[in-house]
């Protein structure tokens, strides 16, 4: 069992620094909102320290889990920042859906104190969270990786070394890819159905027999025939992350035409108050002017 610090308790990090507190860690949190941190330790029995530094301070493995690379910095950097707190031998492991060049940014500053970083963005979205079976994307050392796999264990289903750092951001940026472009073929196949006069159930029952079956259709096909949105991964949050993409595609000449595509709909639906909205919600755009 491990000493750990978790920096972060979202939606996402609230329920994960649970399981590794409930699996027998001894966990100490921080949160921007002091409140929050203090309502974990009520809940999990864990502890909350003040800063980040003071969560990482005798931690073997320090997790964060925020919402950008500019929140990541805040919490990393500086005299209260995790860098501050961390020790040799230690590994940072981040959850962050950020960008690669800030998880090379990191697996450097580690190193020059002697300590492992990992990039880490995991898929699986609330829902995963909740009951620890996450897929965890790493990017670092194997050595790194060796030391932090056990523990990411508590709430990954799977935990896979994809590369050196900034492999974990990378192989996210192509998961996010992919679910932009299903989920707008799902919206209009649905929406086709729809106005062809098909019975929606029918057809879901049917086309997911075969090789047009995904997880987004058998989890997300029904909820959007009902127009049932207020749940799930916001667009707001979709959209940061296909910014992410889309900038690593133009420095790799990576041609994203689709996804580019799938993005200007996101932002059709902000547009109409939507952006909290599950990423589902592609479908009102065929069904709103």
């Amino acid at each position: 069992m491990a000493k750990a610090g978790f920096i972060g308790l979202g939606v996402m990090g609230f329920p994960m620094a649970g399981h590794l507190q409930a699996k027998g860690h001894a966990v100490t949190v921080y949160n921007r909102t002091a409140a929050k941190a203090s309502q974990w330790a009520a809940r999990f029995g864990g502890a909350s320290a003040p800063t980040p530094r003071q969560a990482a301070a005798g931690a073997e493995i320090v997790v964060a889990c925020v919402g950008n690379d500019e929140d990541l910095r805040s919490i990393a950097y500086g005299p209260d920042g995790i860098l501050a707190g961390l020790g040799a031998q230690a590994v940072f492991v981040d959850h962050t859906t950020a960008s690669a060049d800030v998880a090379r940014e990191l697996f450097r500053a580690c190193g020059q104190q002697a300590a492992h970083f990992i990039d880490a963005p995991v898929s699986g979205g609330q829902a995963g969270a909740e009951n620890g079976a996450l897929t965890i994307m790493c990017g670092g050392e194997p050595d790194g990786f060796a030391r932090a796999e056990p523990v990411l264990r508590a709430y990954g289903r799977a935990v896979t070394l994809m590369g050196s750092a900034g492999a974990g951001q990378l192989t996210k940026m192509v998961n996010q890819i992919c679910i932009a472009g299903m989920l707008q073929a799902l919206a209009e196949g649905l929406n086709f159905a729809q106005r062809a006069g098909l019975d929606p159930e029918l057809v879901l029952a049917t086309i997911s027999k075969g090789a047009a079956q995904s997880w987004q259709m058998d989890h997300r096909w029904p909820t959007m025939a009902a127009g049932r949105f207020d749940f799930g991964f916001a667009v707001d949050w979709m959209r940061k992350d296909l910014s992410i993409a889309l900038d690593e595609g133009r420095r790799n000449g990576a041609g994203l035409p689709v996804t580019a595509l799938v993005d200007q709909f996101y932002r059709a639906v902000q547009q109409r108050g939507g952006g909290r909205l599950d990423t589902s919600s592609l479908i009102t755009n065929l069904r709103e002017p």
